[in-house]
């Protein structure tokens, strides 16, 4: 069960996840322009930075996956538990979720909020 949805779990994240990183930067800078966003305003520009860091930890996270599914593919072929390791990429996986999540929600919110942030620059 698990590696199938191991894989399922793949695909999804290259299929979706990857067509919204190339997607959102796109949509967002043509969207600034058209409201008329300066993409030097501190909101957006702290959104791009919170959007790296999202990708510093997804990155990362991809391969893991591809890890974890090929563990899983081997371990239920052999009929075997899964190995120490797949629980170990679980749980750095879920380790790297958490700020990649949280950058998201923040990008979010201020993209709804809009506040007026002042960088210095």
């Amino acid at each position: 069960m698990i590696a199938g949805v191991a894989g399922i779990v793949v695909v999804a994240d290259v299929v979706f996840t990857a067509a919204a990183v190339v997607m959102q930067p796109i949509t967002g800078v043509l969207l600034a322009r058209e409201i008329g966003y300066p993409l030097s305003e501190g909101w957006i520009v702290l959104s791009l930075i919170l959007y790296v860091v999202t990708g510093l930890f997804w990155l990362p996270v991809v391969g893991m996956q591809m890890r974890m599914r090929n563990l899983a593919r081997e371990a239920a072929r052999q009929g075997e538990p899964l190995p120490a390791r797949y629980h170990r990429l679980f749980r750095l996986w879920l380790v790297c979720g958490f700020p990649a999540f949280g950058s998201v929600l923040a990008i979010f919110w201020l993209m709804i909020a809009r506040p007026p942030i002042h960088l210095g620059f």
